[in-house]
């Protein structure tokens, strides 16, 4: 705990230097709205290079401010907004990650009165990690596979703004550790160009992220857009290469709403898309779909993420089905 918490940028792999586009993570904002002003502008399937601060916009810099309070305005930022255009309301937005490069270093941070052991502890704790292409080091004992993926992914709401820290149904702070390097995050489109912001980048991040902290670090993201025309769900949709992830969110006091509108996501895209009975939806779903949570500091402020794993099989290999 006596180091400093250096973390000079790695070099980027080669694939950073194909893109069409690049944003900085000096243009960022700390919610979703219809409002803001776009920070750059993109095309389906153009190559974006994006950087992330990590969730406290640089505000650790050592071991000792480590365990002080965090200014909670500066929560979360998240690099954007994009415009891409063509997005229309009604759409869906598939934005797929083909590259996560963290930093070199990340913290985790846990403190009285936050998170599921919360009880346990008396005084606040930090870790930082260091962390190379392949491998994070806790300590000089434990090590294990980096695992990066994204914390906030989303698009502007229905109506009003909505700060980065939640989950909702424009996406938000999914923190679902499978939003990962070759995944597609489907994301409902309900404005013109979607404004798409993404941040909260972590080396790794278990289900539950039950401190409140995944390995905060910052990074470089490379993705690409596409839309899917006149179709969209509720909440987001994520797809990997082996399954399709329906999320559900609620209140911190409801993680078993938070379970059912996963389920229920789930079972409407297979009786919507795939021609399933809604009976048949539920037993598929349950001898063959995993039902699991992504988000649940308990007790905190925000929101409870839940997420069903639904494997591609050939009768419902993606979550919508190929209009042409």
């Amino acid at each position: 705990m006596k180091r400093e918490f250096n973390n000079p940028p790695r070099q980027l792999p080669e694939a950073f230097t194909r893109a069409d586009k690049f944003i900085s993570r000096d243009s960022h904002t700390f919610s979703f709205s219809e409002t803001h002003t776009p920070a750059l502008r993109i095309s389906p399937g153009e190559l974006i290079h994006l950087q992330t601060w990590d969730c406290y916009k640089g505000q650790i810099t050592n071991a000792e401010n480590a365990l002080l309070p965090i200014d909670d305005s500066a929560i979360n930022p998240a690099t954007g907004p994009i415009f891409v255009e063509g997005a229309e309301p009604g759409d869906t937005l598939s934005i797929t990650l083909h590259a996560i490069q963290p930093g070199t270093r990340g913290v985790a941070r846990t403190y009285p009165g936050n998170g599921q052991l919360q009880h346990l502890i008396s005084e606040p704790y930090a870790r930082f990690f260091d962390v190379s292409d392949t491998t994070v080091t806790m300590n000089e004992v434990i090590n294990f596979p980096v695992a990066p993926m994204l914390g906030v992914i989303g698009v502007a709401p229905s109506s009003g703004e909505i700060p980065t820290m939640p989950a909702g149904k424009h996406g938000g702070n999914l923190d679902n550790n499978l939003n990962t390097i070759g995944s597609t995050i489907h994301l409902p489109v309900k404005h013109q160009g979607a404004l798409l912001g993404i941040g909260d980048m972590h080396a790794s991040m278990g289900d539950g992220e039950i401190c409140g902290t995944g390995i905060e670090i910052e990074g470089d993201v490379l993705f690409t857009a596409q839309l899917i025309k006149g179709v969209t769900t509720e909440f987001p949709v994520t797809e990997t290469a082996t399954s399709w992830v329906t999320h559900g969110v609620s209140d911190v006091e409801d993680l078993t709403g938070a379970l059912r509108i996963a389920c229920e996501e789930a079972a409407g895209l297979l009786v919507r898309e795939w021609g399933f009975t809604i009976d048949d939806a539920f037993i598929f779903l349950s001898v063959q779909g995993n039902l699991g949570i992504a988000q649940a500091v308990h007790p905190s402020t925000g929101t409870v993420i839940a997420k069903m794993v639904v494997p591609k099989l050939t009768g419902c290999p993606r979550p919508f089905r190929a209009t042409v």
